[in-house]
């Protein structure tokens, strides 16, 4: 599913200039982003960039599955109309106002009109209007009017009709933001169970003066986060969180997954022994992925002969269904990223990917890539590239030649131009700035390791170095990484 926001906030008004809209709209981007949204954002907007950004955003929409647009700001009624102010709309009466600020209904408008299937819109946008005074407008017309909502639009208001909402007093975001930042990432909660949460969280943190408001035409369910138990109806819940694991010593395969958990080499030596094809063939799948967990967890810790199966995957399964195979491919490759409780890991058991990664060359197993980047693409954020995802990267290496010409120094791995070289270790004063300590690496170590902590297959990858000529060493930094932060 593709997922476009545009995101704006607005807060250097000369009238009335405000404190948090900057704040939330950078906020919200930042948790959009982490939700796989492709986010269009700008900040205190005059009218023109406010319509390029619109346009821009109507353009991404036709090729999605999820619209969302998001302002935090001066928003006014004027005849019944919602509009968003500009930083520079002009102040002297309601026509002004009127055409030199942005009417919802066109955003509405570019929604709907888009193809999308679901569309979000979200306002923080209910606040004072800064010219009331000076309109000798009534209290009827403050805040927003309610609008018109298209089938398969949630329409979010940071107050009920013809209220108004304040600022966060001496807070980054403003109150509504505030709680909607504190909700948005509920883990396998409904869109409408989740506005729900921010409006008793809002009406607590206001004393019952603001209270939030939608209207919703949607003809489906809608979540920021799903758990990947939620999401990957494939196997069983005990499958991915294989902590729930309850053992049948009826069962031979449980009495394998059993072994495999225990750190005892000779044992899983033992269990390992017993994953013949003939025996594999008589195990239900989410057993079966829940072996190939195993397997790779007894891998990388060091047992041969689970080491071995993964290198001989194709000869260790001759024989065996492809459904049986796919699930304890799909086992190994789950266990790399998500641990007992089917959550990411922060750090991931890379022991073998090169050897897991390199089954990605054949069109057999192309299935269980699928699922690990299905599993993963909420993740998408935390990776340069989607693991699972055939893409072929390039990396540039730039080296700098220092006291020994046949060895250069790693100073940059660049990714579309941008340096992904960072320190392990972000408070090793140390390390912080530029690296201390280097290590000469083979270049096919090299290659190797930094594959690794992309978590991007060598097949995948396109290694160019500075000067065009790949040297057969080079000392890379020892505590820095290429690979992203998890958290």
């Amino acid at each position: 599913m593709k997922r476009v926001a545009l995101v704006i906030g607005n807060a250097a008004y000369p009238e009335k200039p405000l404190t948090n809209p900057c704040n939330d709209a950078e906020d919200i981007a930042s948790v959009l982003r982490q939700f796989s949204f492709h986010v269009l954002d700008c900040k205190d907007a005059t009218l023109e960039a406010m319509g390029r950004a619109l346009r821009d955003f109507r353009e991404a929409l036709y090729d999605a599955d999820l619209g969302l647009f998001f302002f935090a700001g001066h928003g006014l009624q004027i005849d019944g109309k919602n509009y968003l102010l500009a930083t520079d709309t002009r102040a002297g009466d309601e026509i002004d106002a009127k055409y030199s600020s942005m009417l919802l209904d066109e955003i509405i408008e570019s929604m709907e009109k888009s193809g999308t299937t679901t569309n979000l819109v979200i306002l923080d946008a209910c606040r004072d209007n800064p010219w009331e005074r000076q309109w000798h407008r009534s209290t009827a017309a403050r805040g927003l009017a309610p609008v018109y909502v298209p089938r398969g639009t949630l329409i979010a208001f940071a107050t009920s009709p013809g209220q108004t909402a304040a600022d966060g007093r001496g807070k980054r975001n403003g109150e509504y933001t505030s709680a909607l930042l504190q909700h948005i990432g509920a883990l396998d909660c409904t869109i409408e169970a989740m506005f729900k949460r921010v409006r008793n969280t809002l009406s607590v943190a206001t004393k019952g003066k603001q209270i939030s408001w939608e209207h919703t035409s949607l003809a489906s369910e809608f979540y920021f986060n799903r758990s990947v138990g939620s999401r990957i109806d494939e196997y069983s819940t005990t499958a991915l969180k294989d902590a729930l694991f309850e053992y049948d010593a009826s069962r031979p395969s449980h009495k394998v997954i059993q072994s495999l958990k225990v750190l005892t080499w000779s044992v899983q030596e033992s269990a390992m022994m017993k994953l013949e094809p003939a025996f594999i063939e008589k195990c239900g799948k989410n057993n079966l992925f829940i072996v190939g967990r195993n397997i790779c967890q007894a891998a990388c810790g060091h047992e041969r002969a689970a080491g071995r199966f993964i290198r001989d995957f194709a000869g260790k399964t001759s024989g065996v269904t492809e459904e049986k195979r796919k699930a304890l491919l799909d086992g190994m490759l789950f266990e790399v990223f998500f641990d007992k409780h089917g959550k990411l890991r922060k750090d991931f058991k890379d022991g073998y990917f090169s050897e897991l990664f390199d089954l990605q060359q054949f069109a057999s197993n192309t299935p269980s890539f699928d699922f690990i980047a299905e599993c993963l693409l909420p993740h998408a954020h935390k990776f340069h590239a989607l693991p699972g995802k055939a893409i072929e990267v390039s990396v540039d290496v730039v080296l700098q030649t220092r006291d020994n010409p046949q060895c250069p120094h790693v100073v940059r791995i660049c990714i579309a131009s941008g340096n992904v070289l960072r320190p392990i270790d972000d408070d090793d004063d140390d390390e912080k700035d530029e690296p201390k300590r280097y290590r000469p690496y083979i270049i096919a170590d090299f290659e190797q390791r930094i594959s690794s902590q992309l978590m991007i297959p060598h097949h995948l990858l396109a290694f160019t170095y500075n000067g065009g000529k790949k040297p057969d060493v080079v000392n890379s930094p020892a505590y820095w990484t290429a690979r992203k932060p998890t958290e």
